[in-house]
């Protein structure tokens, strides 16, 4: 018969001596990165949109890096705004891919500031190594083809060509990417519900500045509901004094004519 050797104790994980500490991978949550007011104002515009448009059904991001490699910080990303599809809003530091999935859709504003910034195929390179589906760059000097996109397709990204008719079709949202002239900023990243660009998803400005409206108007009209209910208590008073002077002289004349 032969002996088995002695099972190994049962040691929980950690209980060995070793010849150094684990050292973790870290993460960074942030990067001092130059950024222009104008960039600044328009990438917090459509964050601010898209928030108010997706949060009860969407987590987003902005300007916040987004690893993909668990066994390294170094690949990573920070669009200026990201949709992750699926979720209610929450906050977060960083997103990382392996514990919550790649973002569906990216979005990249080209500013001045992109000077320290990777070359935009290196970037490109690096949205698809994180698996995002739909990429948007916009560039706001760019009176020609300011909206560019592309779309994952086999494990590539590919770009739409500018004769599609479809180019700013937002497929992950559904939407209508499209560019408005603000009187601050100039050209304005902006979605809509219509190819047209009719339909505006709002700016938490423009929402602001409606709702100051429809309450001025409901103000108003209060004001009027107001005078019209004075004006006619007032004509009801003075009805109601000319029937009771009415009754007086009817009651007058009438004793008058009563024979004695």
């Amino acid at each position: 018969m032969t002996a088995r050797p002695p099972a190994a104790p049962h040691r929980r994980l950690g209980a060995h001596v070793y010849r150094r500490p684990p050292e973790p991978v870290v993460f960074p949550e942030a990067e001092e990165v130059p950024e222009t007011n104008r960039h600044l104002e328009l990438r917090t515009a459509l964050y601010l949109i898209l928030k108010r448009e997706l949060a009860h059904a969407a987590t987003l991001g902005s300007d916040q890096f987004v690893y993909w490699d668990p066994t390294t910080p170094r690949k990573r990303l920070a669009p200026d705004a990201f949709v992750r599809l699926g979720a209610p809003h929450r906050t977060f530091r960083t997103w990382k891919t392996w514990l919550h999935g790649a973002p569906d859709l990216g979005v990249e504003i080209v500013s001045d500031s992109d000077e320290g910034e990777p070359a935009w195929e290196e970037k490109l390179e690096r949205y698809r190594a994180a698996g995002i589906r739909e990429v948007v760059r916009f560039d706001p000097d760019d009176g020609a083809r300011p909206i560019r996109v592309w779309d994952a397709l086999d494990g590539d990204l590919v770009e739409r060509s500018p004769d599609d008719p479809d180019l700013c079709a937002c497929e992950t949202l559904g939407l209508w990417w499209t560019v408005v002239e603000d009187p601050s900023v100039g050209p304005m990243l902006r979605l809509a519900r219509d190819r047209e660009g009719r339909e505006l998803l709002p700016t938490p400005d423009e929402v602001a500045a409606k709702d100051r409206e429809v309450a001025a108007k409901e103000r108003e009209a209060a004001a009027k509901a107001r005078e019209a209910e004075a004006e006619a208590r007032e004509a009801n008073r003075k009805l109601q004094a000319e029937l009771d002077a009415l009754r007086a002289e009817l009651a007058q004349a009438t004793g008058k004519q009563t024979p004695r």
